[in-house]
């Protein structure tokens, strides 16, 4: 119901676009979900990738260090060195960013079955469009 007035939206949607829609929603939803795994594998690497040019630039920018500060651990052998270096947000590189969402194989089922199940509701109807009500409950899908 909009704000200020007391009229609802009623809008009547063509099933067979709706069914289309949902169709490829459910093709989108697959291919997310199959390709999840590498663009993880591609995301570590990059960050992997990131890493080593981190390293590398505090390396060639040792000289610059400011606050240099020192920890052995006797009982490991390791030597902890930890510096500050000032420099501007463009010299550093960049770190990648996860350009995707994971999903869980229990939301992928849940999501997978509500879509499947509701194009397979609105195969079978004799109406030729859909109410709002009807498309309020399969929106977050589209």
């Amino acid at each position: 119901m909009a704000k200020g007035n007391n009229r609802t939206i009623n809008v009547k949607l063509p099933t067979a676009k709706v069914i289309t829609a949902l169709q490829q929603a459910l093709a989108k939803l697959e291919l997310d979900y199959t390709s999840q795994d590498q663009a993880e594998k591609e995301y570590q690497k990059a960050t992997e990738k990131w890493r080593k040019d981190v390293i590398k630039f505090a390396t060639d920018n040792i000289s610059k260090a400011e606050n240099m500060r020192t920890n052995y651990r006797q009982w490991s052998g390791n030597l902890n060195v930890d510096f500050d270096l000032t420099v501007k947000e463009n010299e550093f590189p960049v770190e990648p960013q996860r350009e995707f969402e994971t999903m869980h194989i229990s939301d992928y089922k849940d999501m997978k079955e509500e879509i499947s199940n509701s194009i397979r509701i609105l195969q079978l109807t004799d109406e030729e469009v859909i109410s709002t009500s009807t498309y309020n409950s399969i929106a977050r899908y589209l």
